[in-house]
């Protein structure tokens, strides 16, 4: 039999994500709301499969995906479905260093039905993967972005830093001793 861990802030979330699970022979051993019970709960329970929230208290950032990101390194077998209204691919790279495998990650409000959904614990528990196709593409634009980051030369990601910062192109050339040469060239 499947076990299962879920995670939600939501107590009502929490308690319905485990009706559906068990209702479909998934046996749901621990039901917590913080990602340091979350945590707690997979090591003392060892589940096949984590559904947990991307945000969690206190901060209700990213508490519930960096907690999956620690979970695939304690316990590599464990199957990880993130489960959120959020696409956060910030740590998702990290989830995946190893692998898409017995990981997951789907959008509450797009999740294709209750079917569907136990489907995909099912799935991940058996070491597959489900992703939901904006999440994908998430991921893929924000590895995309990041490798034309990585390809700048220093220098140019410090000029890239001010400008996030918003400083002008006379205060990013003076700050860095660079001299105008457009304006040389046309004055």
């Amino acid at each position: 039999m499947t076990t299962a861990v879920v995670a939600d802030d939501a107590p009502l979330i929490r308690e319905a994500i485990a009706a559906v699970l068990e209702s479909a022979g998934i046996k749901v051993v621990g039901l917590v709301g913080a990602a340091d019970a979350l945590l707690a709960a997979v090591a003392t329970t060892r589940p096949d499969v984590a559904v947990v929230d991307v945000r969690m208290p206190p901060t209700y950032r990213m508490e519930g995906l960096q907690a999956a990101v620690q979970m695939r390194r304690l316990h590599p077998r464990l199957g990880i479905l993130l489960l959120s209204q959020h696409v956060e691919p910030q740590y998702l790279r990290q989830l995946l260093a190893g692998g898409a495998g017995s990981t997951g990650y789907l959008l509450k409000e797009r999740a294709a039905g209750i079917a569907a959904f136990v489907e995909a614990v099912k799935t991940i528990a058996r070491g597959g993967c489900a992703f939901d196709p904006q999440v994908v593409s998430a991921l893929v634009t924000s590895t995309r972005a990041a490798d034309a980051v990585a390809a700048l030369s220093p220098r140019e990601q410090q000029v890239l830093q001010l400008m996030a910062e918003g400083w002008s192109n006379a205060a990013i050339a003076d700050r860095l001793q660079i001299i105008e040469l457009l304006s040389e060239l046309v004055g």
